[in-house]
């Protein structure tokens, strides 16, 4: 069945910064096809687990979350039932909030061309990784991100700053921790209404040093657009330091990712947005979310991986790390002529396994992180 090119297109967003900017993306490209859109907002039991006051209602006696609300499908379940309802015709995720195996009464028509997948140190005081203080306080609750780091500096402390970027900045900036690791998607994403270059005070000790970044969180709202931070308060900022190559620390399989959902059945929708799909970015995440499936499929993992398009080959770097970052299992593989991208996937975590990834996979998170 053919589709009408000014059918009403109403899309499901989480309410955060980022959430409704991808959301805003989405909607732009869709009207520019000619159809109509409107963005509805939906809060999820993720973002209730972004309140303080609420994660602090359901954390277990040993300080850590239930893994029935540690899971990906906190991000989507709410609006998964508004398709469902047929309130929304589809929904914007970042990938990977997404089980890597999707509900048969879903789809995944698009998947549009990918940003950063990389993740970012962000930090006042030092310049890189290899800078910080042996004992730094890095903010993260990703096990993928501590088990990576800790291989580099088994000293280093985490402490579980959750929220949204601009909620974690601040955390950063108001001494809560030493540094945080972002993805740097997030980070573009938001582009002008975070980041603008700065220049340091001569008494800065890094003054001259390098090129800073910093990353606006309170912009005065009633400010002019010649002076559009005229009124931040001191320290309200941060700065990236450094974008991980990933073999320092490899991203989340589907990192820097969108994925536009909808009903399964739902024709005339899934042709609508089938015009945003980039085969590139689909071949790549699905060859890595085929080896984190592989692995066990859990969003806790410490999975690492990455797929690239390297001229007419596809390339996909994986990596397995040890709670305690002491042990670690790497893969690297070129696609095969013809090869799928699950099967890429599957041959990449078959390596894995052969250098004992289910083992270190099997390890304990317990003691990974301290918290506030």
């Amino acid at each position: 069945m053919g589709y009408s090119p000014t059918m009403h297109l109403r899309i499901g967003s989480r309410g955060s910064r980022l959430a409704l900017w991808q959301s805003d993306y989405i909607a732009s490209r869709l009207r520019s096809l000619g159809h109509t859109v409107e963005v509805q907002i939906i809060r999820t039991t993720g973002d209730r687990m972004q309140d303080p006051a609420f994660a602090a209602e359901v954390t277990g006696p040993d300080g850590r979350i239930p893994p029935a609300l540690d899971a990906k499908g906190i991000f989507i379940k709410e609006i998964e039932e508004a398709l469902l309802a047929g309130t929304i015709d589809l929904a914007v995720h970042s990938l990977k909030d997404l089980p890597t195996e999707v509900d048969e009464r879903f789809a995944l028509p698009a998947i549009p061309p990918r940003a950063d997948p990389r993740d970012a140190l962000l930090c006042p005081d030092w310049l890189q990784l290899h800078t910080l203080p042996v004992h730094a306080r890095i903010g993260t609750t990703s096990p993928r991100r501590i088990a990576h780091l800790r291989a580099h500096n088994p000293q280093f402390q985490f402490v579980a700053i959750r929220g949204n970027i601009d909620t974690r900045i601040r955390k950063l900036a108001q001494g809560h921790c030493d540094a945080l690791v972002l993805a740097c998607a997030g980070l573009d994403r938001l582009g002008a209404s975070l980041l603008r270059p700065v220049e340091l005070h001569p008494d800065h000790p890094e003054f001259g040093a390098a090129a800073h970044v910093e990353c606006i969180t309170h912009p005065d709202p009633g400010a002019s657009p010649q002076q559009p931070y005229a009124d931040d308060l001191p320290g309200e900022a941060d700065w990236i330091r450094q974008r991980f190559d990933p073999e320092v620390l490899c991203p989340a399989p589907g990192q820097g990712a969108l994925a536009i959902e909808t009903r399964a059945h739902a024709a005339e929708v899934i042709a609508a947005v089938q015009a945003l799909d980039d085969p590139t970015a689909r071949y790549s995440v699905e060859a890595e979310r085929a080896l984190l499936h592989a692995l066990g499929g859990g969003c806790s993992l410490p999975v690492g991986a990455l797929c690239t398009r390297e001229r007419e080959r596809f390339k996909l770097h994986a990596s397995v790390v040890s709670p305690d970052g002491e042990s670690m299992a790497t893969v690297t593989i070129h696609a095969r002529p013809g090869e799928s991208a699950r099967q890429l996937g599957e041959r990449a975590a078959t390596d894995l396994v052969a250098q004992g990834a289910r083992e270190l996979l099997a390890g304990d998170f317990a003691v990974a992180e301290v918290r506030e």
